[in-house]
């Protein structure tokens, strides 16, 4: 009679965890068995490794925004074209976030140690070229030393695949348009209400009083120009930690964490979803095109 009443349907749905939701997803690492691993090693020998952080998005965006939008760019590339997808960490370098609660940074020594000896386990199984995929700002260099590390000290090839998916994107934005607008503003909005928009709390959106150190205001309206001088230098000032002194960390220019002046209502599912389609649609060009060029060894 037990077993009978442990066998019935309803007992079955009883037992299983209200918490999971996710459909499993084809090339993605953390759903695959070993079987099927091994069966796309038959097919390619490329892998996606997102590079993302935890860190605060302002009063209305998830702090897992960098992660949750690489990762599903990720997994929507690998829909397209065989590539395994294998996140390796959540965090990333986010030391100028640190004054808002809920932030996790790690060192570059870490970050960039951890991501170079997962490539290594995945280099033993046999795959042998890496794209890593960086959403958020301040990790472009741990990336690309990672892929500089791949290409330099192993048998593997490695490239950034923002840099390589670049050239492929048909409509180039520019770096700041006529309002200021970065981390946790209109686009990054935009990308989650595409793709987590149950995460995404509109009633809660504010925009930022944002105040900078003069010299950095006047470079604004430069950078919307297209100056590559002025774009550098804002780069090498702007969002660093507070301890460096520079005046320019989250807490210290922007009351709610937003760096940017637009106004979030403006943001749209559309608009995200043109940004992301637009990458992916490079991404997978660029992978299409170093296949051809360079074959799988049989």
């Amino acid at each position: 009679m037990l077993l009978a009443v442990m066998l019935a349907p309803g007992w079955v749905a009883a037992q299983t965890d209200p918490m999971w939701h996710e459909e499993k997803v084809k090339n993605y690492l953390p759903h695959m068995t070993w079987p099927e691993v091994q069966d796309l090693l038959t097919r390619t020998d490329m892998v996606i490794i997102p590079a993302a952080s935890l860190e605060q998005h302002g009063l209305h965006l998830p702090i897992g925004t960098d992660f949750l939008r690489g990762l599903g760019t990720a997994k929507m590339i690998a829909q397209r074209t065989d590539v395994l997808v294998a996140p390796v960490l959540m965090p990333g370098n986010s030391p100028y976030h640190m004054g808002f609660p809920g932030t996790i940074t790690l060192p570059a020594e870490t970050l960039q140690k951890v991501y170079f000896e997962a490539a290594q386990s995945l280099m033993r199984h046999g795959f042998r070229r890496f794209l890593i995929l960086n959403s958020h700002f301040g990790n472009r260099i741990i990336s690309q030393y990672v892929a500089d590390r791949i290409n330099h000290e192993t048998v593997a090839l490695a490239v950034e695949l923002n840099e390589a998916a670049a050239p492929f994107i048909k409509s180039q934005r520019p770096y700041s348009g006529p309002v200021f607008d970065r981390h946790g503003g209109v686009g990054e909005t935009s990308s989650l209400l595409y793709m987590t928009p149950n995460l995404v709390d509109m009633d809660s959106a504010e925009t930022a009083t944002v105040t900078m150190p003069e010299h950095l205001e006047n470079m604004i309206p430069v950078m919307a120009e297209g100056d590559p001088t002025a774009v550098l230098v804002f780069r090498a000032e702007g969002m660093k930690p507070e301890e460096t002194g520079k005046g320019t960390s989250a807490k210290e220019v922007s009351t709610t964490g937003v760096w940017g002046r637009r106004d979030l209502n403006e943001a749209s599912a559309e608009q995200g979803r043109q940004a992301i389609e637009d990458f992916v649609n490079a991404a997978v060009q660029f992978i299409e095109r170093w296949k051809e060029l360079r074959p799988m060894n049989p």
